[in-house]
């Protein structure tokens, strides 16, 4: 909107200009964000308590200290995060740029089923929300129509292959198969974030450092002289990514503030699912699929113990893990909450570095 609004007033090296700059205007997206979050924080958390009462209904076979620790705490915090970060990308990024566009859909489409489930949590005051089948069949209708955006932003000989790191000129040939691998990774995206979300600030954290992570290369990508430099391929327009990125980050610090041990509020799944679907789409709009993958270990490894657990039940009746997802496994061997988390976002920063460091590794 800024940009719309201001960009025409320039007559060139005037304040105006700036607005010209992506990374100026992220700046502006994070610190927009960042306030928002500090403003209006506390009265959403009130509204949500006086909304909900007893707050999010605690599993009853989870960690014992749970329930005593985290009963009526509040959830759908992810509302204040939402709302921090499409107030400021719209403020900041540039409303003509297909890319932004597509991630705000698939943002605001995963965090429409993640409030749903959390309303049916809270108003039957049971961990059973909305049906699972539900819930991963309008996922993927998301995915769908978000993976088939991606491709028709994208430059032909881009659309339909998959990018390896490392291997400069290396693309895979997937067809038509594109679309079922692009809509896993954002449904898988937006579900591993979802198991993640398990302990007071463990999954706002790292996707933090994700989207950070993601948005650099988001602006690496949408620049000729970056691409050329690098060796990688270029796709136009998702540089404007950025700015989005600079939102979340800015919004998820701002619900940091209030989601920090001992926490005032949850995310819910208003949060993770929504968080989680819009990191897999700006994976899949700059074409960096695989490298995601490695940016997201800490929830691939989370998303793969609760597979892991459930299978070996079922085929062996035995459990692989104490408890799944893995982070309430090294809860169970004694580690302190804090202890866990902390851990946890030190591997999200260590497998951050090493996905950028693919940029250059050619």
């Amino acid at each position: 909107m800024l940009y719309e609004l201001l960009t025409p007033l320039s007559t060139g090296g005037d304040v105006f200009n700036l607005f010209r700059y992506i990374t100026f205007r992220a700046g502006g997206a994070f610190f927009t964000a960042l306030v928002f979050g500090f403003l209006f924080g506390r009265p959403i958390i009130d509204r949500l308590r006086r909304m909900q009462g007893k707050g999010q209904p605690i599993r009853s076979d989870g960690p014992a200290s749970h329930i005593l620790e985290k009963a009526g705490t509040p959830t759908m915090g992810g509302v204040l995060i939402l709302a921090a970060m499409v107030v400021s990308t719209l403020l900041w990024a540039r409303m003509d740029n297909g890319f932004v566009l597509l991630v705000l859909f698939v943002t605001l489409g995963f965090g429409a089923i993640g409030f749903v489930d959390d309303y049916l949590k809270v108003t039957k005051q049971s961990h059973r929300g909305f049906s699972g089948r539900h819930r991963l069949a309008i996922g993927f209708a998301i995915a769908a129509l978000a993976s088939w955006w991606a491709t028709s932003l994208q430059p032909e000989p881009l659309q339909t292959q998959l990018a390896v790191p490392v291997f400069k000129e290396v693309l895979i040939p997937l067809g038509l198969l594109f679309f079922p691998f692009a809509m896993f990774v954002i449904v898988g995206s937006a579900n591993a974030v979802n198991l993640t979300d398990g302990l007071d600030g463990l999954a706002i954290m790292p996707v933090m450092i994700a989207a950070g992570s993601l948005g650099v290369i988001a602006y690496v990508v949408g620049r000729t002289d970056f691409t050329e430099y690098l060796q990688i391929h270029y796709v136009a327009g998702t540089g404007e990514i950025t700015v989005f990125a600079a939102a979340l980050i800015g919004g998820g610090l701002g619900f940091l503030w209030y989601n920090a041990p001992p926490a005032m509020v949850f995310m819910g799944d208003t949060g993770s699912l929504s968080l989680g679907g819009a990191l897999g789409a700006i994976a899949v709009s700059i074409k960096h699929e695989i490298v995601w993958a490695v940016i997201g270990g800490l929830f691939v490894l989370e998303a793969v113990s609760v597979i892991v657990q459930v299978a070996s039940f079922k085929l062996t009746g035995k459990r692989v893990f104490r408890m799944a997802p893995i982070h309430h496994h090294f809860e169970q061997k004694g580690w302190r909450e804090p202890t866990v988390v902390i851990r946890f976002w030190i591997i999200a920063l260590i497998l951050a570095l090493i996905g950028l460091a693919s940029l250059k590794l050619r």
